[in-house]
């Protein structure tokens, strides 16, 4: 399944917020499944009822804008603190605190504006807002560039001294004071630290000419099918007809979108190239050993994890070919398996998942989490937090956004009644519970979570949901496409996402070693990775070489090494399902400790708290053996 792409909203948001300040209280969402006695429905749903109710955040656009006019003159004030924020620890708290609240109401006011976008995008108003929002990150920035070399200028003695003196600079700001005193071999002079800050809009200018051309410009291919059809082959379009029940429309499809990436390789290797050459920079000024150390130190996160993974998937590449293998025999192919044969569904169901079934299966399904959780999750669906349904002008895709810490989480979806749609509201669902937990336990300052653990609720939601639906399906066609779609999950989330961290980790070696990074090698190095994943050699999935521009299609590679996290929240999240459904309460327990403890640690230790070590080959086993006994279940059911 591919990534929900609204998620990178939420990553330009912390990256946005992570260059304001040394602060990093960022609750984000993230950007993703049954028949026995449901619990009753909820009434019926109204048209309001439908739509979230963004009073809650403010009362009207009036009154968003007069909160805007009043934080954008607050912000310059934060100055006062810049020659006497270390005086003593009164001063150190007082600024500390005068930060961390101007910048929780920044967040909020982005809130409103995003989601009051993404109502319909075709509202200039609503855009131009969302804009004003986003430049009081730049503003934010520019005015604490110098807490983190004012802090190490102290010392780690001092500020130690102070934190002694005032019992809620330890509780409240410990942990960013001790990340910031972490980072001093990367942190420099107060006009340095300025510097990079105002380049901040400069080097994210690569990202936004991807999403510029690559959805707005683009001049995507019209084709015909057999039936007569004719359709541009947009994005949209793209991850629709890839679908096609006929092997030759798949193939016209595929030849048709990728050959028109193809005559924008160049331009579009250039982009990436200037953007991975931004990141070194940045790592390079900072004095990190690499573009990848640069990444994984925010989060304190061994190289290990990173490199285990990738070793790990690589070690069990033959269960994703005996997948590929399995999808050739159900989908009834002959001579060659292709590229383009890797996305129709094994099994075509046809049944409905209207919102009100989608809302009680999952809290049927997610029972097992505990009263807690099932609360919270039952919140969430009787009260107006969401954008449920499609609409002309409305964003697309699907996201939790839980920034508005004093509010709570909203979720927009674009929900179809189909098991897709279910499934992801039971994902966005797990993101909305696990802001609401750790917004619980946690103050703002250490409320955010890594995208790391991010993903572990919401996955662990679909897993959950999924083995709910097998269990009770009704039919061995029903039990097989079920089972199926679990699959593709793994083959996407994990298998398909660490390929992608490898091709990310390769480009940004290339530019550390000086060479020459052009789109032509980009797409070299990409098919070299397309085949192997794919046993092209070994005869299991035929890469056509056309199809290898596929980097230039994947907006992540602006993200900076975060896509890895997808695949170790899957397998995190595969574990914990496994010991949760095992029936052991403690382990519950355990999973809803991880939730709520937020940010308030780094998120491998979080991990390791759960008892999963994810610089060791085990958690990556557990998944795969998950993966290959959904295959003998499958296996199991065609010898039938």
């Amino acid at each position: 399944m591919f990534l929900r792409e609204n998620h990178t909203m939420q990553r330009r948001l912390r990256a946005l917020l992570l260059a304001a300040s040394a602060f990093t209280a960022l609750a984000i969402a993230m950007p993703a499944a049954a028949q026995e006695a449901a619990p009753a429905a909820a009434p019926a749903v109204t048209v309001n009822d439908a739509i979230w109710n963004l009073a809650d955040l403010y009362a009207t656009p009036e009154d968003w804008t007069a909160a805007y006019d009043k934080l954008k003159a607050e912000i310059p004030s934060i100055g006062s603190c810049k020659d006497t924020i270390v005086n003593d620890s009164a001063t150190l708290l007082s600024c500390l605190e005068k930060i961390s609240g101007i910048q929780k109401e920044v967040l909020r006011l982005f809130t409103y504006a995003m989601l009051k976008s993404d109502e319909n995008l075709s509202i200039a108003a609503n855009t131009e807002r969302k804009s004003a929002a986003q430049s009081l990150f730049v503003a934010l920035s520019s005015q604490t560039s110098w807490l983190s070399p004012a802090i190490l200028a102290a010392g780690k003695d001092k500020i130690d001294g102070f934190r002694k003196e005032q019992a809620k600079l330890n509780d409240t700001f410990g942990f960013m004071l001790d990340n910031i005193l972490r980072a001093a071999p990367h942190t420099l002079s107060p006009e340095t630290e300025e510097v990079l800050a105002e380049s901040g809009d400069v080097l994210s200018k690569a990202s936004d000419v991807y999403d510029i051309f690559a959805s707005a410009e683009l001049p995507f291919p019209t084709v015909k099918l057999s039936d007569g059809r004719e359709v541009k082959i947009d994005q949209s379009a793209y991850t629709k007809y890839r679908q096609e029940p006929n092997r030759a429309d798949r193939k016209i499809v595929f030849d048709a979108f990728w050959g028109k990436w193809k005559e924008f390789e160049g331009t579009f290797g250039a982009n990436l190239s200037a953007h991975v050459a931004g990141h070194v920079f940045e790592a390079k000024a900072r004095h990190y050993a690499n573009s990848l150390d640069a990444a994984l130190f925010g989060d304190a996160m061994p190289e290990a994890v990173y490199r285990t993974l990738v070793a790990q998937v690589n070690e069990n590449l033959p269960s994703l070919h005996r997948y590929f293998k399995l999808r050739k025999k159900m989908l009834g192919i002959e001579g060659d398996m292709e590229y383009y044969d890797i996305y129709p569904p094994l099994v075509q169901l046809d049944k409905k998942f209207p919102l009100e079934e989608g809302k009680a299966q999952s809290l049927k399904s997610l029972a097992i989490l505990g009263d807690e959780y099932i609360g919270y999750l039952n919140e969430m669906f009787t009260k107006r937090w969401m954008h449920v349904y499609p609409q002309p002008g409305k964003a697309t895709g699907a996201y939790m956004m839980g920034s508005a810490y004093d509010v709570h989480p909203y979720l927009l979806m674009n929900y179809n009644d189909d098991y897709e749609s279910m499934s992801t509201l039971a994902h966005e669902a797990g993101h909305g519970v696990h802001t609401l937990l750790a917004t619980k336990a946690q103050p703002f300052e250490k409320s955010d979570y890594s995208t790391f653990t991010a993903e572990t609720a919401s996955i662990m939601n679909e897993m959950l949901l999924g083995d709910d639906m097998v269990k009770n399906a009704q039919t061995k066609e029903e039990k097989l496409y079920y089972l199926g779609m679990e699959l593709e999950s793994i083959r996407g989330t994990f298998f398909r996402q660490t390929m992608f961290a490898e091709f990310e980790l390769k480009i940004h070696e290339e530019a550390e070693a000086g060479k020459p990074l052009s789109g032509a090698r980009m797409t070299e190095l990409y098919c070299d990775l397309l085949k192997r994943y794919h046993g092209d050699a070994e005869g299991v999935v035929k890469i056509n070489p056309t199809y290898c521009v596929e980097w230039a299609y994947i907006p992540h590679f602006f993200r900076d090494f975060y896509v890895y996290q997808y695949a170790t929240s899957i397998t995190g999240a595969a574990l914990l399902a496994e010991r949760i459904e095992s029936g052991d309460p403690k382990q519950r327990e355990i999973f809803l400790d991880l939730l709520k403890a937020g940010g308030s640690d780094y998120p491998y230790e979080l991990y390791k708290k759960a008892g999963i070590d994810m610089a060791t080959p085990e958690p990556y086993k557990a998944l795969i053996k998950r993966m290959n006994t959904i295959m003998d279940e499958m296996e199991a059911l065609l010898a039938q």
